[in-house]
């Protein structure tokens, strides 16, 4: 007896997983261009993957950033750190690549990143990193 392979669902994306796979830093413009004010973004539900042990590692990101011409879409920082879920990334990376990804979208006139992560095993890591416009 031949069977045909039959498509389980799990197997596929769920629309957010998609969305998250999707996601992009969208950026929208400034509409006090001139004016110099800050923007605190709290992202308590960061997770991602120790690269050593395969546990998962979890955060509070803190994005605290001063805007020039662009600003980050809300929903779309939220797919965005979303998407380090299943990503085998140190702590330190983590928060560089946030620096790094965040300041090609933006452009921002300065940005600091904060990784505040969960004690594991007795070690509580805070990353902090700093960008700002020449």
């Amino acid at each position: 007896m031949t069977t045909t392979p039959q498509s389980n669902p799990s197997d596929e994306l769920k629309y957010g997983e998609r969305a998250i796979a999707e996601g992009e830093l969208i950026t929208f413009p400034n509409p006090r261009i001139g004016r110099k004010y800050k923007i605190d973004i709290t992202l308590p539900e960061f997770t991602c993957k120790c690269p050593f042990s395969g546990y998962p590692d979890f955060a509070t990101i803190y994005l605290t950033y001063a805007p020039d011409e662009k600003i980050v879409e809300l929903k779309a920082i939220k797919l965005y750190i979303n998407s380090y879920r299943d990503r085998y990334i140190p702590h330190e990376e983590v928060v560089n690549q946030i620096l790094d990804d965040f300041v090609a979208a933006c452009d921002p006139l300065e940005v600091t990143v904060k990784g505040d992560f969960t004690p594991r095993g007795n070690v509580h890591t805070v990353i902090e990193v700093h960008h700002q416009k020449s």
